[in-house]
Protein backbone atom coordinates (compact mmCIF):
# COMPACT_ATOMS: atom_id res chain seq x y z
CA UNK A 1 0.00 0.00 0.00
CA UNK A 2 1.26 3.71 -1.18
CA UNK A 3 -0.05 7.33 -1.46
CA UNK A 4 0.00 8.71 -4.78
CA UNK A 5 -0.86 11.84 -5.82
CA UNK A 6 -5.02 11.75 -7.03
CA UNK A 7 -4.06 13.81 -10.09
CA UNK A 8 -1.95 10.40 -11.23
CA UNK A 9 -5.04 8.65 -10.31
CA UNK A 10 -7.42 10.92 -13.15
CA UNK A 11 -8.60 12.67 -10.17
CA UNK A 12 -9.97 15.84 -10.74
CA UNK A 13 -7.71 18.10 -8.38
CA UNK A 14 -4.65 19.41 -10.59
CA UNK A 15 -4.47 23.36 -10.97
CA UNK A 16 -6.10 23.55 -13.78
CA UNK A 17 -9.10 21.37 -13.42
CA UNK A 18 -8.04 19.16 -16.53
CA UNK A 19 -7.72 15.30 -15.69
CA UNK A 20 -4.23 13.81 -16.95
CA UNK A 21 -4.30 10.03 -15.27
CA UNK A 22 -0.57 8.39 -16.05
CA UNK A 23 -0.70 5.12 -17.63
CA UNK A 24 1.51 3.48 -15.37
CA UNK A 25 0.03 4.57 -12.41
CA UNK A 26 -3.27 2.88 -13.34
CA UNK A 27 -1.71 -0.08 -14.28
CA UNK A 28 -0.03 -0.41 -10.75
CA UNK A 29 -3.10 0.74 -8.97
CA UNK A 30 -4.85 -2.60 -10.84
CA UNK A 31 -2.05 -4.45 -8.81
CA UNK A 32 -1.60 -2.51 -5.11
CA UNK A 33 -3.51 -0.34 -3.19
CA UNK A 34 -2.72 3.27 -4.04
CA UNK A 35 -4.39 6.24 -1.11
CA UNK A 36 -5.16 9.22 -3.66
CA UNK A 37 -4.03 12.35 -2.10
CA UNK A 38 -4.00 15.68 -3.29
CA UNK A 39 -1.90 17.97 -0.81
CA UNK A 40 -3.20 21.28 -2.18
CA UNK A 41 -7.15 20.29 -1.59
CA UNK A 42 -6.12 19.27 1.58
CA UNK A 43 -4.47 22.40 2.32
CA UNK A 44 -7.74 24.06 1.84
CA UNK A 45 -7.37 25.34 -1.72
CA UNK A 46 -10.38 24.76 -4.84
CA UNK A 47 -10.07 22.83 -8.09
CA UNK A 48 -9.38 24.54 -10.35
CA UNK A 49 -7.18 26.82 -8.73
CA UNK A 50 -4.23 29.21 -9.53
CA UNK A 51 -0.98 28.15 -10.57
CA UNK A 52 1.89 28.09 -7.63
CA UNK A 53 5.37 27.75 -7.41
CA UNK A 54 8.28 27.22 -5.00
CA UNK A 55 10.35 30.70 -4.55
CA UNK A 56 12.55 29.61 -1.49
CA UNK A 57 10.67 28.98 1.71
CA UNK A 58 7.53 30.21 0.33
CA UNK A 59 4.96 29.01 -2.08
CA UNK A 60 3.43 32.00 -4.46
CA UNK A 61 0.61 32.21 -6.69
CA UNK A 62 1.11 33.61 -10.55
CA UNK A 63 -0.41 36.53 -8.86
CA UNK A 64 1.88 36.77 -5.42
CA UNK A 65 -0.43 36.00 -3.09
CA UNK A 66 1.62 33.64 -0.45
CA UNK A 67 -0.23 30.07 0.15
CA UNK A 68 2.17 28.71 2.06
CA UNK A 69 0.06 27.94 4.87
CA UNK A 70 -2.28 25.67 2.23
CA UNK A 71 0.61 24.45 1.13
CA UNK A 72 2.21 23.12 4.31
CA UNK A 73 -1.48 22.09 6.37
CA UNK A 74 -2.08 20.46 2.93
CA UNK A 75 1.62 18.64 3.93
CA UNK A 76 0.65 17.66 7.36
CA UNK A 77 -2.41 16.05 6.43
CA UNK A 78 -0.70 13.82 3.96
CA UNK A 79 1.85 12.93 6.42
CA UNK A 80 -1.28 12.28 9.09
CA UNK A 81 -2.76 9.99 6.29
CA UNK A 82 1.03 8.02 6.16
CA UNK A 83 1.01 7.71 9.69
CA UNK A 84 -2.37 6.36 9.86
CA UNK A 85 -2.23 3.58 7.68
CA UNK A 86 1.71 2.93 7.40
CA UNK A 87 2.39 4.09 4.72
CA UNK A 88 6.31 3.78 4.05
CA UNK A 89 6.41 5.02 0.12
CA UNK A 90 4.53 7.33 -1.95
CA UNK A 91 4.29 8.16 -5.66
CA UNK A 92 3.61 12.05 -6.08
CA UNK A 93 3.83 14.27 -9.50
CA UNK A 94 6.82 15.29 -10.49
CA UNK A 95 7.40 19.26 -10.62
CA UNK A 96 4.34 19.96 -8.57
CA UNK A 97 5.00 22.85 -5.64
CA UNK A 98 3.81 20.19 -3.33
CA UNK A 99 4.40 16.87 -4.87
CA UNK A 100 7.90 17.24 -6.90
CA UNK A 101 10.34 14.78 -5.96
CA UNK A 102 13.57 16.22 -6.78
CA UNK A 103 12.25 18.62 -9.67
CA UNK A 104 10.50 21.81 -9.22
CA UNK A 105 9.63 24.94 -10.95
CA UNK A 106 12.05 27.73 -10.36
CA UNK A 107 9.67 30.30 -8.74
CA UNK A 108 9.52 32.20 -11.99
CA UNK A 109 6.93 31.10 -13.97
CA UNK A 110 8.77 30.88 -17.10
CA UNK A 111 8.82 26.51 -16.72
CA UNK A 112 12.71 26.63 -15.62
CA UNK A 113 13.21 23.82 -13.63
CA UNK A 114 15.55 23.00 -10.45
CA UNK A 115 16.28 20.93 -7.97
CA UNK A 116 14.54 20.29 -5.36
CA UNK A 117 11.41 18.32 -3.32
CA UNK A 118 7.74 19.77 -2.98
CA UNK A 119 6.42 20.97 0.80
CA UNK A 120 4.45 17.65 0.60
CA UNK A 121 7.57 15.48 -0.24
CA UNK A 122 9.89 16.93 1.93
CA UNK A 123 7.69 16.43 5.00
CA UNK A 124 7.66 12.66 3.94
CA UNK A 125 11.34 12.32 3.45
CA UNK A 126 11.88 13.91 7.09
CA UNK A 127 9.48 11.62 8.04
CA UNK A 128 11.63 8.40 6.67
CA UNK A 129 8.96 7.80 4.18
CA UNK A 130 10.35 7.42 0.51
CA UNK A 131 8.88 9.13 -2.17
CA UNK A 132 9.19 8.67 -5.76
CA UNK A 133 8.01 10.16 -8.60
CA UNK A 134 5.60 9.32 -11.45
CA UNK A 135 8.53 9.18 -13.91
CA UNK A 136 10.62 6.73 -11.60
CA UNK A 137 7.95 4.04 -12.08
Amino acid sequence: MRLCSACLLGIKCRHDGKIKPDKKVLDLAKKEILIPVCPEQLGGLSTPREPAEQKGEKVIRNSGEDVTINFTEGARQVLKLAELFCIKEAILKQKSPSCGCGKIYDGTFSKTIITGDGVTTELLKKHRIKVISEEEL
